[in-house]
Order: C-alpha cells, then sequence, then structure tokens
C-alpha cells in the first residue's frame, strides 16, 4: 500500500496550493512543467514545495487536504512556519 502525502506549493504570485500525492518530487516537476500538473498553473508557475505531510492513506490525505483548503491564507502561513 502506498503513502499518500499532503502538500502545499508557493506560485508565482504568492498563493498557496494544496494537493494529495503518492510521489512528491514527481507532482512538483509535473506542476512546473505545465504537463500532467492542476489547471491552477496555467496562468502562474508553481516555485516551490512549502509543506508536506506523510504517512496518510489516500482517504486521511484527501480528507486533510479538504481541511487545510478552507484555512485561510494567515493559518495556512502559520502551519507552514511551524
Amino acid at each position: 500500500m502506498s503513502s499518500w502525502f499532503v502538500y502545499m506549493l508557493e506560485a508565482s504570485d504568492s498563493s498557496l496550493y494544496t494537493g494529495i500525492t503518492t510521489d512528491v518530487d514527481r507532482r512538483l516537476r509535473q506542476h512546473q512543467s505545465g504537463r500532467g500538473g492542476a489547471k491552477y498553473f496555467r496562468g502562474r508557475s508553481a516555485l516551490a514545495m512549502v509543506f508536506v505531510e506523510g504517512e496518510h492513506t489516500r482517504s486521511s490525505a484527501s480528507r486533510r487536504e479538504a481541511q487545510l483548503k478552507k484555512f485561510t491564507r494567515h493559518q495556512k502561513l502559520a502551519l507552514i512556519s511551524l
């Protein structure tokens, strides 16, 4: 069984994108290349991975992603700085 990760990327417009994956490095490359990445990055580019949380199942990663997407920007920045 694969371990799933919840991650946050900083975009070129300083926004934060949240997603899940089984391979963080591959997913960052996909977002940066524009092939296989999210539509979110069509008008902006992915700069850096700023947060990774591992050891999730697919289900728990999806729940955590939904939880983080409801965070305010201030809450996300506080989480990243931990």
